[in-house]
């Protein structure tokens, strides 16, 4: 009796069985592909206004009197109609890790305006927080358009942050590394690599497209590597790794005391924004508000004093405390690359070489994401500084310890056997316990 049974070849078995991979591989292309192009052309336009309200404030020095103004108006925004949105980058985190609803698509309009406003009137602030913010609130309306599963949701919203962060920076790698790597302190999500990768890649090939360029910088001498410039690297790599903390911590604390002296949200901005007006007049010069990139540029050529990365770091602390908008990386980049070349008067490496390894170092430690800052440190720079790159943020990811500028990271893999009871839990949390024990 024979078989009515269709027979497939053995050659054709593992074709048949590569189905499912094809199907996955073009199912992610489409949508992270899609997701690439929206968010890399949202970068372009935040880069270009972003340019235009800092070119405008340079030469409209008046305006930063309005700084407390914009704060005012920039609170009532988000006190009256965003209150939904308001958590920022630790609400992408946080639906990463415990996915909930769906990301309101008004946080992309709403953090973008902030941003500006708050460059535009002189807050200090980066840009980082606003592309994540942009590339998770507009990929996450996928989840809905495509009706995806949670764990398809939690790899749409990767997706999105490693395009805006690949897309503003122009560096789509470390974009890629940095969306699996962010979340969970510790461990990769390997199953979102090939969703990040190809919307980081597109995203920034659309923001290159619409004519948008990023920031050259250069180290032009990488010396040798020997013992002695190895235990150089780590000993500034634990000077970053310090100076994040001391980032992030102070960030906080201005963050704790706006909230308990002022309870009405909107004036708290008030507050900050005549603080940092205050000190902008009093000392004459806009050297540390805004994004600082002539700074960080001029850091790479000539050795700067201490207080410069002491001082952006205060201005950072209370424009972000005080609840204005923007990100931390920038200034991150500017601590880190001025504290670089202020470590060259006793650290006996180039002076460009470590300004280029607080850049990424300093920024490492704070977002607890070693691996993307190395990546990013050889996009930026060159492959040939990046044994150097590479010891500093690594050894800054563990003097930073479990603390961090994203608060709704989780402990996935402790940094050390002695916090192994941490595991699982948020920064926020541990920072949260150590507050009421002291």
């Amino acid at each position: 009796m024979s078989s009515n049974r269709i027979r497939i070849p053995r050659n054709f078995v593992p074709l048949f069985r590569s189905f499912p991979i094809i199907f996955y591989t073009g199912k992610w292309l489409v949508i992270a592909s899609l997701i690439g192009v929206l968010v890399g052309s949202a970068s372009a336009f935040f880069l270009v206004s972003l340019d235009w309200a800092t070119n405008w404030r340079e030469s409209h020095r008046w305006i930063i009197a309005l700084l407390p103004v914009a704060g005012f108006v920039i609170g009532c925004m988000y006190h009256f109609w965003g209150k939904d949105v308001e958590a920022g980058n630790n609400l992408l985190l946080e639906n990463i890790n415990r996915p909930s609803a769906i990301i309101p698509f008004k946080m992309a309009p709403f953090i973008l305006i902030g941003t500006i406003a708050t460059h535009l009137f002189g807050g200090s602030a980066g840009r980082e927080g606003t592309a994540l913010q942009i590339g998770g609130s507009i990929a996450d309306q996928f989840t809905r358009l495509f009706k995806l599963r949670p764990r398809d949701r939690k790899l749409v919203i990767i997706a999105g942050i490693a395009a805006g962060f690949g897309s503003v920076f122009g560096t789509p790698l470390a974009g890629a590394i940095f969306g699996i790597e962010v979340f969970l302190i510790g461990r990769l999500r390997y199953d979102a690599l090939i969703p990040a990768f190809i919307a980081s890649v597109v995203a920034d090939m659309t923001t290159r497209a619409w004519a948008v360029g990023h920031t050259p910088y250069h180290i032009p001498f990488v010396p040798e590597i020997s013992p002695l410039n190895v235990l150089y690297a780590i000993l500034a790599g634990g000077i970053f790794g310090i100076c994040s903390v001391l980032f992030a911590s102070l960030t906080h604390h201005f963050g704790v005391i706006f909230k308990d002296k002022i309870r009405f949200p909107p004036l708290r901005p008030v507050v900050g924004g005549a603080i940092v007006a205050l000190a902008v007049f009093g000392m004459g010069s806009t050297r540390y508000i805004g994004l600082g990139i002539p700074v960080i540029v001029e850091s790479f050529s000539q050795q700067l004093p201490a207080y410069d990365f002491a001082l952006k770091i205060l201005f950072t602390a209370v424009t972000l405390g005080a609840a204005f908008k923007g990100g931390e990386v920038t200034p991150l980049f500017f601590i880190g690359a001025t504290l670089g070349s202020f470590l060259s008067y006793f650290i006996p490496l180039p002076t460009a070489l470590l300004a280029g390894m607080g850049f990424v170092a300093v920024f490492a430690g704070a977002a607890n994401t070693p691996l993307a800052c190395t990546i990013m440190a050889i996009e930026l720079f060159g492959a040939s500084c990046g044994v150097y790159v590479a010891l500093a943020c690594v050894v800054a990811y563990f003097f930073s310890g479990h603390r961090g500028i994203y608060g709704s990271q989780l402990v996935g893999q402790p940094k050390h056997l002695l916090y192994g009871r941490q595991v699982g839990k948020r920064l926020s949390d541990l920072r949260d316990e150590i507050r009421k024990r002291h």
